[in-house]
């Protein structure tokens, strides 16, 4: 199992580009069950959750390719409407096959999905949705089962905001006999880059990027071309990578509107931070002071750059408290974290972070999940001595070579079998 080596201590420099975002890459893929024919997707980050998808479709009877930077997708008229245990236990979007399955083949049986152990993450609400639509949804044997003949338009109020939900009702309401109309919908520009492919292949979508979104069903769609938007976390977290080392360090290829959130957070820390339209840039610090952070959807605080802004604040002046309101079960790196020396004490959902500017010291530590491995290799970048992270195919699943994008910046970080 491979490990990540990080020696500390060096100061990040330079400009690193930003990947495409693996949260809308997934969705997008997935939209292409809802139209037979090419489709052709650019900025596709190689990772194992893109893999992971590529594997379920083509067991639904889907073919995918890599050309070059490009990702197509052949969608052909499925063999199989049933997503298997195998595959959609590797990962916690194989759930959104379900809306565009029913929506185009009038049923769907789908299992129960994993992912990242960050909290229950009930998936209620995408088959109240479902139901809102006119399907017929029962629980069995660790399987979602859902049928109907013609899904139907239907007014739906989301309980909660869900990201996840939301995608799946926009596919299939894009099918759907009529209108539909979603109030309090999530408003991530994820759900956006979506829309967009959606709207590409013929759907009629509007208000997305707002919390009440209309979809004017349409007999069919059609096969498009697409770029992935860049990823707002791996952005961010490059920067923080910045921040933490001292370093002056220019994201590129990225959105800074997605961004405003933890922009704002650094320079309320004391940070220097400039952007463009493609750009930000974080300006060296040697000190900052301790900032209060809360989760929740966008546009504010991302519960994905939670774990790596609390490794920031460790070695920051004065007391954090960082809530957590998006998942009940986000702590897990807090422990990792202090065997490197960092004071945290966890309350439920409520870290309090008790700066330590002298520093934290190296020692062999094991991600949890996929953001908390992100913050244990920042926090290992400015650890004295060395860093093992264990268990990085974590990692793997939603940063695209992190290891060579923190080297060429002047990290000291490899990865070890």
């Amino acid at each position: 199992m491979d490990k990540m080596i990080v020696q500390g201590g060096q100061q990040l420099n330079g400009k690193v580009k930003t990947s495409g975002a693996k949260n809308s890459a997934l969705k997008v893929l997935f939209a292409t069950i809802l139209a037979e024919g090419k489709h052709v997707f650019k900025n596709v980050p190689r990772l194992k959750d893109v893999e992971s998808t590529a594997n379920l479709l083509q067991s639904l009877g889907l073919e995918t390719e890599w050309n070059s930077d490009e990702l197509i997708v052949h969608s052909k008229k499925l063999t199989s409407v049933e997503a298997h245990y195998d595959l959609v236990r590797k990962m916690r979007a194989s759930i959104l096959c379900l809306g565009p399955m029913l929506a185009k083949y009038g049923e769907a049986v789908v299992s129960l999905p994993g992912g990242c152990a960050i909290g229950s993450r009930p998936i209620d609400l995408h088959l109240e949705a479902m139901k809102a639509l006119g399907a017929e949804v029962i629980l069995k044997d660790g399987y979602v089962h859902a049928k109907a003949k013609k899904l139907k338009g239907a007014h739906f109020l989301f309980e909660n905001v869900t990201v996840g939900g939301t995608e799946n009702m926009m596919m299939a309401a894009s099918l759907a006999e009529g209108t539909t109309v979603l109030e309090n919908v999530a408003k991530e520009p994820e759900i956006v880059d979506l829309a967009e492919y959606l709207n590409r292949m013929g759907a009629k979508i509007s208000g997305f990027g707002t919390s009440v979104m209309k979809i004017e069903g349409v007999e069919k769609l059609k096969a498009a071309e697409h770029s992935v938007m860049p990823d707002r976390i791996e952005a961010g977290t490059l920067l923080i990578a910045g921040a933490i080392t001292g370093g002056e360090v220019t994201v590129e290829s990225c959105n800074p509107v997605h961004l405003e959130s933890l922009i704002l957070k650094l320079r309320e820390s004391g940070f220097r931070v400039e952007t463009d339209k493609t750009s930000v840039t974080v300006f060296p610090l040697k000190e900052w002071e301790a900032v209060d952070i809360t989760t929740a959807p966008y546009p504010l605080f991302p519960t994905d750059l939670q774990a790596q802004f609390m490794a920031l604040m460790s070695l920051a002046q004065g007391t954090s408290v960082i809530s957590e309101t998006v998942f009940e079960n986000r702590f897990m790196h807090v422990q990792e974290l202090m065997r490197l020396g960092a004071d945290i004490t966890p309350k439920s959902r409520v870290a309090v972070v008790r700066g330590k500017p002298k520093g934290l010291s190296g020692a062999p530590v094991m991600a949890t999940d996929l953001r908390a491995s992100a913050s244990l290799v920042l926090a290992g970048l400015t650890a004295k001595g060395e860093t093992q992270v264990s268990r990085i195919y974590h990692l793997d699943r939603g940063y695209e070579k992190l290891e060579n994008k923190l080297s060429a910046l002047g990290a000291k970080i490899s990865r070890k079998e």
